[in-house]
């Protein structure tokens, strides 16, 4: 059977020109899917079984391999690397494909990419059903053709591509070669139904309540094996904090040193930033200290405006109405209006970004959905807007308890933040001295 090998990253990897997160497993299994169903085998570098240095096994799929599709989606370094190496190896059957949020460096435009959409991190399942046609028709129409599409052999013309009996002494000096680290498909399989469980004991089916102990353990072992996993560290951060064990404060200040491991001074990862505002936000409600709500908005607010997210940008929000809040208090009535103004902006901006997913909000699954309808719901609450629709289709769901807690918390904190602002700046200002 004629095979497919498929360049791409593994697991949820972040787009920093614009801080989306993109599940590229979720790519994958569309992009199999057609591979599939154009009758060839599929195979990533995470599914190739072998001992020593995965180098070697690599650079044999995109010599040997009859199609080799790389997707460049989040301006994967490695993928790029991995085209340029099939493009100098095989003048022909190469596809190029990318999420529509990709920018096309200069030496990539003139190359045809065959383009999909993520709506939150997953495909939905129309745009997965469009992808995987289009994707079986160029696979088809690649392989049924006689055609140069790499740039290297377009325009070195009297190049000439790699022999077998040359791969086949290549093979035999690297068999002689040191090995390098051992690792296997069992392995990444094996991380990733791990991973699995750890996210099914935080987000369990309704009726069910989360397990954020039973995750943390299993992400803690993950973490062992994945030190440099950046999702790895934020799910045990969250699980951590959300653990609330063997106190909340403690729960806190675990998260916060596991969180300092990824640098969420200087990060541009809106995941870290939230996490990050989100841990200082409950550190400043149990102490009360400035500079743990100063941290905490500085985070949710370069997680907002590099993302665009109803997540970082509501609870902006609700900070900004909070040091308002104690402004006014303080007799800093100018400030406070500022941030009360500004909080209200940013949650119009945030109901924008809100609309587009809501259309679609059938296509994600169930947790996401939730977390949208409820980010409505609460945006509709704290601009005076009828929100009856909205709790309803989110309570509708029946989503974790942990998930419920967390918006009617945020709700009651606005209501009571907004009434208490409103009152604030309704007194008469304090003569000046």
């Amino acid at each position: 059977m004629p095979t497919c090998f498929v360049v791409q990253g593994f697991g949820k990897k972040i787009d920093y020109s614009d801080g989306r997160v993109l599940d590229l497993d979720a790519s994958y299994s569309v992009i199999k899917e057609a591979v599939e169903a154009a009758g060839l085998e599929c195979i990533r570098a995470d599914e190739i079984r072998h001992s020593g240095t995965i180098d070697v096994p690599m650079y044999e799929q995109l010599l040997r391999a009859d199609l080799v599709i790389a997707d460049l989606s989040t301006s994967n370094v490695n993928a790029a690397f991995e085209l340029g190496v099939r493009y100098g190896l095989r003048p022909r059957a190469t596809i190029v494909v990318a999420e529509t949020g990709f920018k096309n460096p200069f030496d990539v435009s003139h190359i045809v990419i065959t383009p999909y959409k993520h709506l939150g991190e997953d495909i939905g399942r129309a745009e997965a059903r469009r992808f995987k046609d289009a994707l079986v028709a160029h696979i088809q129409g690649i392989l049924a053709q006689d055609r140069v599409d790499s740039p290297v052999y377009t325009f070195l013309q009297r190049l000439a591509p790699p022999n077998e009996s040359a791969l086949k002494e290549a093979m035999a000096a690297a068999a002689t070669a040191p090995p390098g680290l051992e690792a296997s498909a069992d392995d990444a399989q094996s991380q990733k139904r791990m991973l699995d469980k750890a996210m099914a004991k935080m987000n369990p089916p309704p009726g069910q309540k989360s397990d954020f102990m039973g995750a943390k353990s299993l992400l803690q072992m993950l973490h062992d094996d994945r030190p440099c996993d950046c999702f790895i560290v934020q799910q045990m951060a969250l699980a951590t904090y959300k653990s609330r064990l063997p106190t909340p404060k403690d729960a806190l200040l675990e998260a916060k040193t596991m969180l300092e491991t990824i640098a969420p001074a200087t990060t541009n990862d809106p995941e870290t930033l939230g996490l990050w505002g989100a841990v200082h936000k409950r550190l400043w409600e149990l102490e009360g200290r400035d500079e743990d709500l100063s941290t905490s908005i500085n985070a949710y607010s370069r997680g907002f405006y590099l993302k665009q997210d109803f997540y970082n940008g509501i609870n902006f929000a609700v900070l900004l109405e909070l040091r308002g809040l104690l402004s006014a208090k303080a007799g800093e009535r100018e400030e406070a209006i500022a941030d009360k103004v500004l909080a209200r902006r940013v949650r119009e901006e945030v109901l924008g970004y809100l609309e587009p997913m809501l259309e679609d909000a059938a296509e994600l699954p169930p947790d996401k959905r939730y977390w949208v309808l409820a980010s409505k719901w609460e945006i509709c609450v704290a601009l005076g807007r009828d929100a009856a629709a909205a709790e309803q289709a989110a309570r509708a769901l029946q989503p974790a308890d942990w998930m419920i807690e967390s918006t009617e918390s945020q709700l009651s904190r606005v209501r009571q933040t907004q009434a208490e602002l409103q009152q604030a700046l309704a007194a008469p200002a304090a003569p000046a001295p």
